[in-house]
């Protein structure tokens, strides 16, 4: 795994448009965004951006310095993956027939993913996880024919009990 591929949460006000200004900031900068995953809050006021790419350090910093200066962004948090954890959805859909649906199930129950549709000539097997952990169970899938692949950006979250919403709320107050 790369040093320089980064995870920010970007915690913003969830109005129309912060979304396209921070994307946007990365494109100027000529950032490759890698994953990126936008959602409420537990506060239906604040959204949380996780987004993920590869940059050295100094571009990156200079880059998370712009974003703390954009209106409706609250607070910018980059999360290194030993402080953290990180999970991505995938749904995939392999071709599947007599012969071979029981290995492909037992290919699911080994990376504890889930059959969510059973057709006569497919299945669509739902995994959630680490990036290196999916790509082994498509590694392991793809010579049964993996007809369609679709996967969430990268979510993430700090370890331990304390949030960066109440953390922005503290700071708000004080």
């Amino acid at each position: 795994m790369s040093n320089n591929r980064h995870t920010l949460s970007v915690l913003v006000e969830n109005k129309p448009g912060v979304l396209s200004r921070v994307a946007a900031l990365f494109t100027r900068r000529g950032f490759n965004i890698l994953s990126l995953a936008v959602g409420e809050t537990e506060h239906p006021e604040i959204s949380r951006i996780t987004v993920c790419v590869h940059a050295e350090p100094l571009p990156f910093e200079q880059v998370t310095k712009q974003l703390n200066k954009l209106v409706n962004v609250l607070k910018v948090v980059e999360l290194p993956r030993e402080e953290s954890v990180h999970r991505r959805l995938i749904l995939v859909k392999v071709a599947a027939n007599e012969d071979n649906r029981h290995r492909i199930l037992a290919i699911a129950e080994m990376f504890r993913a889930h059959v969510v549709d059973v057709q006569p000539t497919s299945l669509t097997i739902q995994g959630v996880g680490q990036t290196e952990t999916l790509e082994a169970l498509l590694s392991m899938l793809e010579p049964y024919g993996v007809s369609e692949l679709v996967q969430s950006g990268l979510v993430a979250i700090g370890r331990g009990a304390r949030s960066i919403t109440d953390q922005l709320k503290e700071n708000t107050r004080g």
